[in-house]
């Protein structure tokens, strides 16, 4: 005798997972960070974004000499809240005077120099960068992380890894 059209077969655990697994990785390609990047490249939402970056008080043997050499790469691997943003271009590199402020005996105050930079070399610099970025309402957001004045950022290429802030950003066009 023949089966009835309508026979259902049970579902089991095994059937079960793999819809479950299809219905995640269906998910997961449509909210992926790099396809919203892609179709935002796609529509014109991403812009040009120059961050500055403060970094201070890292001790290095010959601060000049990894400006030279940050300089010359000319990229640098950016790091937002601990998660990696991948390669960007770095526009400029320029070390920073640590100052010190005097009262004379005059009663005035004069900013000099710190007189310590001889003998505790250390780096501190403004490092601006260029990477691709998109407003928000949150403000801009740059390798799926929002940055803002005050975000911490590190910096990382063959020789070195620095911790700064990020004390200014320009979008173009803005």
């Amino acid at each position: 005798m023949a089966e009835p059209l309508h026979s259902w077969r049970r579902l089991s655990l095994v059937d079960l997972g793999a819809a479950a697994a299809v219905g995640l990785a269906a998910a997961g390609v449509i909210w992926s960070p790099k396809l919203s990047g892609t179709v935002a490249r796609a529509t014109g939402a991403m812009q040009t974004v120059e961050v500055t970056i403060d970094v201070k008080h890292v001790p290095a043997a010959e601060p000049q000499a990894l400006v030279e050499q940050m300089q010359k790469e000319g990229r640098t691997s950016l790091v937002i809240r601990n998660q990696p943003h991948g390669s960007v271009k770095l526009n400029s590199v320029r070390l920073l005077t640590r100052q010190v402020a005097l009262m004379t005996p005059q009663g005035t105050v004069t900013v000099v120099p710190d007189p310590n930079n001889g003998d505790f070399s250390t780096f501190d610099a403004r490092i601006t960068i260029e990477g691709e970025g998109q407003l928000r309402g949150g403000g801009v957001v740059l390798g799926n992380q929002a940055l803002k004045l005050g975000s911490a950022v590190e910096l990382e290429g063959p020789l070195y890894r620095v911790k700064g802030t990020v004390s200014g950003i320009a979008v173009e066009g803005n």
